[in-house]
């Protein structure tokens, strides 16, 4: 038997992306966590578990030191839907091989991994069980399976899954591990879980294999907030979870004062957080009690932080496709839910009125008071899901017609997230696998390419007009002279700002110009007395040769001074500083 107290144990996080759940940088899941509090409840001091992210790894050869040196490795990863990532790469199945080869002590694996590892993390791929030469696989839950191992001197488990107080006890004892993280503290987002399981049944998803919701109360999660703010966190997401309205219900039903009391109480332990987002949200929750809905949606715009999103599960507008899939909502249900999320949540946050339907007002770049145009406070996100059961190509343009139809009648959608299923044992898609997936792929490309310029780009000019200040946008990387950054939070803009800037800082950014999926912008308010001539052209109605006459002529002592045309309105994206001078 080896003693808790005496291990070393080394945690490794290949990042997790479920349904209800996500992990690659800037995210940091719930998993290592709550298996580093289970490790330290189990009796292992603190100061003897090391974490390391994959990416870590693989920009640090010496940590591999750590997994080979450790008595006990758990590796924690797997990708259950697909998606490209901008932070971080998830492990690959060969990257997972190397970590129980390296390892010198016993291995664990956990995670969704357990249901199933493809050839690679993407869409349109079959998954199957497998071990990856590891001494240990948990079926059950992974933090239940750590805890459970070193009770037992390292010897074995019973796959089995945690309790409700055994999660609340390891959810604060693991916050610490968070300032191992490589993003810590300024650029890292926490993902909370208030529930895990489903009430519905849908064909390809792998949160019903947990069973039914089951909801952690909320003191529980603002304790653990409370942990992770005295840690130096300052950014959240609950995304644990099928459907934030169903909170502390029946799991189907809305339950406002439960929303309340968890939204009221993370604001309360932390005054001071900077992002506070959620993800998924279902929408025939909001058409089967519209007006419990509205009330909870009411709460939740009341206490996040702007730019929030949440996520609806349509996955196809075809009523062959929802039927042969247990799909439960409908395109014109869906069509109803986004109606009512706008109009309780589409409102920005500096008083400008509720935008249902947008107005003149909503689409213009300022607020009355001449303040800039914030971020919605809560609008919704739409998933499609390509592959399914009975997918045909009449399929692709009732998902088009429905888009073209929010579009069409003012309303706002935050994003649309376009997937090609992956296919895993447990689930009813596990018999078609992705065969329609890879008949449709050549249909798929072609379609997505329309949704993204029909729909995307005129929809992203809704949500965010020119003159729409993004706070905090932290700078990432350099492309093609363009530096790259993004906000923390739900489905964050990528934000190209024109020169090559210093990575890592955080800045303001005014839309200038958009994309598909991302946007342009300069820095908010722009010196035009430093401004670069890439920044002043990209500002709409300067172009090149007027940029060139206010570099030419500064320095100004003030913005009005700046000759631009009277189709260019520098002061709505400027200020002066003057020069310092010599004595």
């Amino acid at each position: 038997m080896t003693a808790p107290e005496t291990l070393s144990v080394t945690i490794v996080d290949g990042y997790v992306d479920e349904p209800a759940h996500f992990g690659v940088p800037p995210y940091m899941s719930t998993y290592p966590r709550y298996a580093a509090g289970a490790l330290v409840d189990a009796g292992v001091p603190r100061e003897r578990i090391t974490y390391h992210t994959i990416d870590g790894l693989r920009d640090g050869p010496d940590r591999w030191r750590d997994v080979d040196e450790a008595d006990l490795l758990v590796y924690l990863g797997g990708m259950t839907v697909p998606g490209k990532y901008v932070g971080g790469t998830p492990a690959e199945p060969d990257e997972v091989r190397k970590l129980a080869w390296t390892a010198g002590g016993t291995t664990l694996m956990g995670g969704p991994v357990k249901f199933g590892v493809g050839e690679e993390n993407a869409g349109a791929t079959e998954t199957e069980r497998r071990d990856l030469d590891f001494d240990f696989v948990a079926k059950g839950d992974v933090e239940a399976a750590v805890y459970d191992l070193v009770e037992n001197g390292l010897e074995g488990f019973n796959n089995r899954m945690r309790d409700v107080d055994e999660v609340s006890r390891w959810a604060r004892e693991g916050a610490f591990v968070v300032e191992q993280h490589p993003n810590h503290p300024d650029h890292l987002i926490c993902e909370l879980e208030t529930s895990r399981g489903c009430a519905y049944r849908c064909s390809f998803c792998t949160e019903p294999l947990y069973g039914n919701p089951t909801f952690r109360p909320p003191p529980t999660v603002v304790g653990e907030v409370d942990a992770l703010s005295n840690h130096g966190v300052a950014h959240f997401r609950i995304g644990r979870q099928a459907d934030i309205l169903a909170y502390g219900g029946d799991g189907e039903a809305p339950n406002p004062e439960a929303l309340r009391e968890l939204y009221g109480g993370i604001r309360e332990v932390a005054p001071d957080l900077e992002t506070l987002h959620l993800d998924n949200m279902n929408p025939i929750t909001i058409v089967n009690w519209p007006e419990k809905s509205r009330e909870g949606i009411r709460i939740i715009a009341e206490h996040n932080t702007p730019g929030d999103t949440a996520a609806f599960g349509l996955e196809s507008a075809d009523p062959l496709v929802q039927e042969e899939n247990n799909l439960n909502v409908s395109a014109e249900e869906c069509f109803e839910a986004v109606k009512i999320v706008n109009e309780e949540a589409g409102w920005r946050p500096e008083g400008t009125s509720k935008m249902g339907r947008p107005t003149e007002r909503s689409q213009t770049a300022s607020t009355p008071d001449g303040s800039p145009t914030r971020l919605p406070k809560l609008l919704p996100g739409i998933n499609l899901l390509h592959g399914l059961k009975a997918e045909r190509e009449e399929t692709y343009e009732r998902n088009l017609e429905f888009l073209r139809r929010v579009y069409d009648e003012g309303y706002m959608l935050r994003r649309i997230n376009i997937r090609q299923v992956m296919s895993f044992d447990g689930t009813e898609m596990s018999d078609t696998g992705a065969t329609i997936a890879n008949e449709h792929k050549d249909l798929f490309k072609r379609y997505k390419e329309q949704v993204r310029e029909e729909i995307d780009n005129p929809m992203l000019r809704r949500v965010t007009p020119v003159g729409t200040v993004l706070p905090d946008v932290h700078l990432e990387y350099h492309q093609d002279g363009t530096t790259f950054g993004r906000q923390l939070g739900t489905y964050p803009l990528l934000v190209g700002i024109p020169g090559e800037l210093e990575l890592g800082r955080t800045i303001d950014v005014a839309v200038v110009d958009h994309g598909y999926r991302s946007v342009s912008g300069v820095p908010y308010p722009l010196d035009i007395n430093s401004a670069s001539m890439d920044e002043l052209e990209a500002i709409p109605g300067i172009g090149s040769s007027r940029a060139g006459d206010i570099v030419v002529d500064r320095p100004y002592d003030s913005v009005a001074e700046a000759e631009t045309g009277p189709d260019a309105d520098l002061t709505r994206f400027a200020t002066v500083n003057r020069p310092n001078q010599a004595d």
